[in-house]
């Protein structure tokens, strides 16, 4: 059974002032199957779960959540960012059977 690609949203305000807190949004469309859940044949459904959430803003680590199996189906976050400088965002997302995803994008403070 082949793995579907992962699609990831984050999203930033329009806007970032220097000085302002803004609220970071990400979420990653994951199905995370806790291994208890039988499929069609009765078999139980291998467990794939987000394990960890980071971000990073120009490799410092300004975010992060270890999940439990009791997590939903796509993930979904959000936190708060004090915009101090611009630079680079990377959110990445790890998970059990090698499940790694990370998303960049600019964070630009004016």
């Amino acid at each position: 059974m082949s793995t579907p690609p992962l699609r990831a949203l984050v999203n930033l305000p329009r806007s970032i002032v220097r000085g302002d807190i803004v609220e970071v949004r990400a979420t990653l469309g994951h199905a995370n199957e806790t291994g208890h859940r039988r499929g069609n044949a009765g078999e139980l459904v291998p467990r794939s779960i987000v394990r960890r959430i980071e971000a990073r803003l120009d490799g410092a680590l300004v975010f992060a959540a270890d999940l439990q199996p009791a997590i939903s189906a796509n993930p979904y976050v959000a936190f708060p960012l004090l915009a101090l400088a611009s630079g680079t965002l990377v959110v990445s997302w790890r998970g059990d059977d090698g499940l790694a995803h990370s998303e960049t994008l600019p964070f630009v403070v004016a």
